[in-house]
C-alpha cells in the first residue's frame, strides 16, 4: 500500500515579491509602486508570509518599516534570485520578438529627441518595432520590460558599468524665445519685465544660468509654471515668454528658426544625458543598431 503524505507548501510567488520589493526599498509603500498594488496589499502578503515562516521579517515603526535580522539574513539571496527570474522573463520575450525594441525615457527627451528621431530610423529598419513609453524617473531595467532607458542623471549619481550605459552628451543651458521677442533682447539687462516660463522638474534652471551669467542682478524671474517641460517650450514658441533651453532639447527649434537664444551665454551644468542598456552584450542586439542610430542624427 503506497503512502502519499501531504508535502510543506510553499509561499505563493506574490508573498515572496512583496517581502523583497518593501525589504529592497525599506517601505511598503514605494513597494507598492513597484509591484502596481495598494500598500495595504503588500502587508498583508507579508503578514501571510510571516504567518507561513513563524517570525517577523519586518519591525512596524511609526514611520516605516524595518528588516529584522531574520528579513535582512536573506534579502541578497532573495533580490538575485528575483533578478534572475526577470532576466530569464525578459530573455523569453527578446527571443520571441528579436525585431522589437522598447525605450523608457524622459517626457521631454521622448517627445523633444527620440521622437523627431524615429522616421529615419523607421526608413532605415522598416522590420524593426519600436516603442516609446514616457516615465518621470528610470525604470529598474533588471525589472521592468524595457531595453534602453533614455535619461539625464547628475554626475553625482552613482554610474552602472560602463558597458551599460553610455553618455550622450553633457547638458547646458540657454535662453530661449520667440523670434519676435528675441528682436528686444540684447544683454541680461533687457530681461527686466520680461515673462519667464518654467518648468516644475527642473525648476532652478533660471537660477542656475542667471549664477554665471549675472552673478550680481537680482531678476524677478516670477511666470507661469508648466508640469511639462514640451508645454512650457510650445508657449515659448508661441511667445509666452522666455525659457530656458537645455541645449539637445532645443536645438533643432533653433536650427529651424522657430526659436532664438537672445543672449548667447551657453552655462554647462553638472548633468548628462545617457543611454543604458539592459544588458551587458548590447552591442550585439538590434536594440544597439537603433541607439546607434539615435546618436547618429
Amino acid at each position: 500500500m503506497s503512502v502519499s503524505p501531504p508535502r510543506p507548501s510553499m509561499p505563493h510567488l506574490n508573498a515572496l515579491r512583496a517581502f523583497e520589493a518593501a525589504a529592497r526599498h525599506n517601505s511598503i509603500s514605494l513597494a507598492a509602486n513597484e509591484l502596481h498594488v495598494t500598500p495595504a496589499a503588500v502587508a498583508q502578503q507579508i503578514k501571510t508570509l510571516e504567518a507561513w515562516v513563524g517570525d517577523e521579517l519586518f519591525k512596524r515603526r511609526a514611520k516605516g518599516v524595518e528588516l529584522t535580522p531574520l528579513g535582512a539574513s536573506v534579502l541578497d539571496d532573495f533580490t538575485v534570485a528575483f533578478d534572475a527570474l526577470s532576466g530569464a522573463v525578459q530573455k523569453l520575450r527578446v527571443n520571441a520578438n528579436p525585431k522589437e525594441v522598447r525605450i523608457a525615457a524622459l517626457p521631454s527627451i521622448a517627445q523633444l529627441w527620440v521622437s523627431p528621431r524615429l522616421p529615419a530610423i523607421r526608413k532605415a529598419m522598416p522590420d524593426v518595432s519600436i516603442s516609446v513609453t514616457a516615465l518621470e524617473e528610470p525604470p529598474n531595467l533588471k525589472r521592468e520590460p524595457y531595453d534602453v532607458a533614455i535619461f539625464y542623471g547628475d554626475e553625482s549619481d552613482d554610474m552602472p558599468p560602463e558597458d551599460n550605459k553610455v553618455i550622450i552628451c553633457e547638458d547646458a543651458l540657454i535662453p530661449v524665445c520667440a523670434p519676435a521677442i528675441a528682436q528686444r533682447i540684447h544683454n541680461v539687462d533687457d530681461l527686466k519685465g520680461e515673462i519667464f516660463l518654467h518648468d516644475s522638474t527642473w525648476n532652478d534652471d533660471w537660477s542656475k544660468w542667471l549664477l554665471v551669467a549675472s552673478p550680481n542682478r537680482n531678476l524677478n524671474k516670477s511666470g507661469p509654471t508648466f508640469s511639462l517641460y514640451s508645454l512650457a517650450l510650445e508657449e515659448c514658441k508661441n511667445g509666452a515668454g522666455i525659457l530656458m533651453g537645455h541645449e539637445a532639447l532645443v536645438q533643432p527649434l533653433i536650427d529651424k528658426g522657430e526659436l532664438e537664444t537672445p543672449i548667447p551665454i551657453r552655462v554647462e551644468i553638472s548633468r548628462y544625458m545617457s543611454f543604458e542598456t539592459r544588458t551587458k552584450n548590447a552591442e550585439q542586439s538590434v536594440f544597439s543598431k537603433v541607439m546607434e542610430m539615435l546618436k547618429a542624427q
